[in-house]
């Protein structure tokens, strides 16, 4: 990081500062609601010069120490309170990894506000329905994003241009909120007495219809977080690279997690793999999450080699094939496979057995692409049949790896609600009722039952959950359950495949088929240059080996690219409209 760069005066924290929020009257001494902003306040106290926060490949790079960002996330918290936001309010945040949303994920808690995470690649009219939905009453957005906010807006602006610098709209505003403080410090703002508030707010895809908002809770985030510091074994001498968008299922709490191990943190605007590789070989990197679409992009960049010391990948948003598993292996990159929902992200990990070490590559990542037990602060993941006709009860399937249920979960890491939708909320969770309750004028309401996935999977005899595939994914063909991971996981061992998704096609005769579109890799283009009718008789004959006969892809279509999300979640609902077509 360059040396000339300062914070601004504003961010400058006084010497000595009280790090404790004003305690609520009335808890009791052996009470302590939890809450995630505890953690920014506990590494300034204990480790206020350590370098928390580097944002490096822009135009204006800055770099921020734990006392220091706490002084600007106290900054924030003051400037919302100025500008009237309320506890409960919901506050809009657009933007890509930088200091910004960053700031939010702790600045935000601070005012008892609600931080409302929306995707940046969203289209504008999809932004203005959650604007709308959420009834955020403040918007901070980054300046490469402002063309998707509404025109006409009656809620006020707040537009970084990511310079960290005096005169940066932004700055300015954290300047007028530590004005506004009068230098009361943390103890001018209260804890937020209830841990079951609402601590984020971030909408799905809406694949399947309008998007809905996710609502978790203080105690949900606060217990996430440790679980993902926990597991993925995150400490002092971490640095995190931020490849994953903290908007998405707000990072998948790593905000906070990052912050409880006292990492520092290094953020990306863009998922950039030669930028990536620059850090993996030069700042000393240590941890990153990241899609399977991503690790495969990572594996196969120019710049991938044996990196000097391990680097740990946390992988969720759909199953490693064991391929890339091995893969990424191979070159130094230890794979932490984890799996979760959009909601706080991960809950299980797939824990490895000594056993395995004995194990040839092959048999050894087939283990690993298991999504395992469940996290040390959640609860029951359980696989349960499909239910009967007007019975909600939960009946587990036999732990023989083979019979396929639904999981579904419930505890600490599941969240509270769909934001004003009760009929989704209710539909979302079974074996239970979802009761509603007025208390002091709020409309409360939980639910007594699990939370329903919509994954389909078994369980081993050890205990350990394995993904057959998505509900909707599944292919019906001849009568027969194809599962598309489990052909994507076979079609992914062919050694000219770079990246694979398979969905159903109609077939006159069998109903469904799989429809596989591939992405070659670099060094088999050439090989395959015309030759695509080619390739497709090779890689069903390479299936047929593999996979039962209704489980072959009837097509194979070779393609440049796959759709999409911004955590590189492959878009089926973008292919079958393609096959729809055909």
């Amino acid at each position: 990081m360059p040396s000339t760069f300062s914070p601004t005066p504003a961010s400058i924290p006084p010497k000595s500062p009280r790090l404790a929020l004003r305690q609520p009257k009335g808890l009791p001494a052996n009470f302590q609601p939890l809450n995630p902003l505890q953690f920014i306040l506990r590494a300034a106290e204990i480790y206020p010069d350590k370098l928390a926060l580097v944002h490096s490949d822009v135009k204006y790079p800055v770099h921020y120490s734990f006392a220091v960002w706490c002084q600007r996330i106290q900054n924030l918290a003051y400037a919302l309170i100025q500008a009237g936001i309320n506890p409960g309010d919901r506050v809009a945040v657009i933007a890509p990894n930088s200091p910004l949303i960053a700031d939010a994920h702790h600045g935000v808690l601070a005012a008892q506000a609600v931080p409302c995470l929306i995707n940046t690649r969203l289209k504008p009219s999809e932004v203005a329905y959650i604007l709308d939905h959420s009834a955020s009453s403040i918007i901070l957005v980054d300046h490469e994003y402002t063309h998707l906010l509404p025109p006409t807006l009656k809620v006020r602006v707040i537009v970084s241009n990511d310079t960290g610098r005096s005169g940066d709209p932004y700055e300015e505003f954290l300047s007028s909120g530590r004005a506004y403080s009068q230098e009361r410090g943390w103890a001018g703002l209260e804890y937020n007495p209830d841990e079951n508030a609402p601590a984020t707010l971030c909408y799905t895809s809406g694949t399947t219809g309008r998007p809905k908002g996710v609502v978790t809770t203080l105690r949900g985030s606060y217990l996430a977080a440790v679980a993902n510091a926990y597991e993925s074994r995150i400490h002092l001498e971490s640095t995190y690279l931020w490849i994953l968008p903290m908007f998405h299922a707000a990072g998948w709490t790593f905000p906070w997690a990052n912050v409880f191990g006292f990492a520092t943190q290094i953020t990306l605007r863009t998922v950039d793999y030669p930028l990536i590789w620059k850090h993996f070989l030069n700042s000393a990197v240590t941890h990153y999450c990241g899609a399977p679409t991503v690790q495969i992009g990572i594996v196969n960049d120019p710049a991938a080699k044996r990196l000097p010391r391990p680097i740990s990948a946390i992988v969720a948003g759909a199953a490693p094939t064991a391929s890339l598993i091995a893969s990424l292996e191979k070159i130094g990159i230890q794979p932490i496979h984890v799996y979760g929902l959009t909601q706080y992200g991960p809950f299980t990990r797939n824990f490895a057995q000594p056993s395995w070490a004995s194990l040839s590559p092959q048999d050894r990542s087939t283990f690993m692409a298991r999504q395992g037990h469940p996290f040390a602060t959640a609860q029951d993941a359980r696989v349960v049949h499909p239910p009967k006709d007007g019975d909600d009860t939960l009946v587990d399937v036999p732990r023989d790896g083979k019979t396929v249920g639904e999981i579904v979960t419930r505890g600490n890491i599941v969240m509270k609600e769909y934001f004003r939708d009760p009929e989704a909320t209710a539909k979302a969770f079974r074996g239970g009722e979802i009761d509603f309750y007025h208390i002091l004028h709020k409309l409360i309401f939980w639910s007594t039952g699990s939370f329903n996935t919509g994954d389909l999977a078994v369980i081993h005899p050890d205990g350990a959950i394995a993904i057959v595939d998505r509900s909707k994914d599944i292919i019906i063909s001849g009568g027969e359950n194809a599962s598309s991971l489990a052909i994507e996981q076979e079609l992914a061992s062919h050694p000219c495949v770079l990246e694979v998704s398979v969905v159903a096609r109609n077939h006159v005769k069998w109903g469904e088929r799989p429809h596989a579109f591939v992405i070659l890799r670099p060094k088999s283009i050439a090989k395959w240059k015309g030759r695509h009718d080619a390739f497709e008789k090779e890689l069903k004959a390479h299936a047929k080996g593999r996979l039962p006969g209704f489980a072959c892809p009837e097509w194979v279509q070779v393609v440049d690219e796959l759709p999409k999300t911004s955590t590189g979640k492959i878009l089926k609902v973008d292919l079958r409209k393609i096959v729809a077509k055909l």
